[in-house]
């Protein structure tokens, strides 16, 4: 999992798309589950809901068959799986010192303002026990050998996410480039930190939030993949789009999970995504600090906007793949009042955040220069 950079305020006026199409009925046996489970939806999707409810531990579990064959298959089994050692130089091979000698030329090449990037992409991904244990309190699982779909998933998703920060730390480690000690105090603090995580461990909004999480770090490491190869260094690119085509999967499973939501409840469903976009997906990695920069994360954020390895408009099209994707514009059966002002405020969200990274484009940031412990407290320009 990485971040989505940018911190952008849902909170102006906009209007839904009106090229949406209309969401045909389900067939009988699915409006019959959906009767069945939204009795069950839990509360802690809303505070406004009095009726029984199931705990979000209940609600997972009824879905256990449905995962086992939807979300399970979209893991990769270890023998077809890459490796960091696949794409680092073989410390076994005789011709190691020649490899990484030949790392080193090629990330001498890139600038620093690149390594600020990849760096906090590796932070966030090295914070990994956080998500972990996040993860857990969605699916509502805390027994280390279950058997069940929920609990295999997050074992298997952890087990493919910890590659991700091995890669790239031991990429950082051979090429030289970067400050590794102050690189692992940052790692040290940002676990120690922890998150915040407005969902309250309803499963409706841990998911929602770990599937804008996730597009947002396809779309972050698709990045600097395709940087890396503009700056020459084509094994650099082949690292990052590993990466990016992990997330890419992960993306898919949870958007899926969400999916299953607004088909069989799509009131509780609708509610908790105005919620999450209320609250602000805040970053995983936003408490990050190296000891000496309390606005690290801002910083490096802004760095990325500069690079364009993730800015607003990433956001603003992300905010409006969801809002289409759930197909929210089209909900019409089973909504309560407040699920319908939900519904509003959601499909108005992707023409307010349009307007937003117009009013940032035009508000003409002044570039300044900012020393990053990272690359040995050289400055690099960022635009704030």
């Amino acid at each position: 999992m990485m971040m989505m950079v940018t911190t952008v305020v849902c909170c102006v006026s906009g209007v839904a798309p009106s090229s949406w199409k209309k969401r045909t009925p389900p067939p009988a046996a699915v409006a019959f589950r959906r009767r069945m489970i939204i009795s069950c939806v839990t509360a802690t999707c809303s505070s406004s809901r009095r009726e029984k409810v199931a705990t979000p531990a209940e609600v997972l579990r009824s879905l256990e068959g449905w995962a086992e064959s939807n979300i399970l298959p979209l893991l990769k089994p270890v023998d077809r799986s890459w490796q960091p050692h696949d794409l680092l130089p073989d410390s076994a091979s005789p011709g190691f010192r020649e490899a990484v000698d030949e790392l080193r030329a090629r990330a001498r090449e890139i600038p620093d303002d690149y390594y600020v990037c990849l760096v906090g992409n590796m932070v966030t991904e090295e914070a990994l026990p956080t998500y972990h244990a996040a993860l857990n309190s969605f699916v509502g699982y805390d027994c280390p050998s279950s058997a069940t779909a929920w609990a295999r998933w997050s074992r298997g998703w952890t087990a493919e996410e910890n590659r991700h920060g091995d890669l790239l730390n031991r990429y950082l480690y051979l090429s030289g480039r970067v400050d590794v000690r102050r690189v692992e105090q940052t790692i040290h603090h940002l676990i120690n930190a922890g998150m915040r995580l407005a969902s309250d461990k309803c499963p409706y909004r841990g998911f929602i939030y770990t599937a804008f999480q996730e597009r947002a770090t396809f779309i972050s490491h698709g990045n600097t993949a395709r940087r890396a190869k503009e700056l020459g260094d084509t094994n650099l690119a082949r690292i990052c789009g590993a990466i990016a085509a992990d997330e890419k999967r992960h993306e898919a499973a949870y958007t899926r999970v969400v999916d299953k939501l607004f088909e069989l409840t799509p009131d509780a469903a609708v509610r908790a995504l105005e919620y999450m976009m209320r609250e602000r997906i805040l970053m995983p990695a936003y408490y990050m600090f190296d000891g000496q920069d309390h606005n690290l994360f801002r910083h490096y954020a802004a760095v990325a906007q500069r690079l364009g390895v993730y800015t607003t408009a990433d956001y603003a099209d992300l905010v409006n793949f969801f809002v289409d994707r759930w197909a929210v514009a089209e909900l019409s059966v089973g909504l309560t009042a407040e699920g319908r002002r939900a519904q509003d405020y959601v499909c108005r969200l992707p023409e307010r955040v349009r307007k937003m990274d117009q009013l940032d484009a035009q508000r003409r940031p002044q570039p300044r220069r900012v020393p990053f412990a990272w690359v040995f407290d050289r400055q690099v320009e960022l635009l704030l």
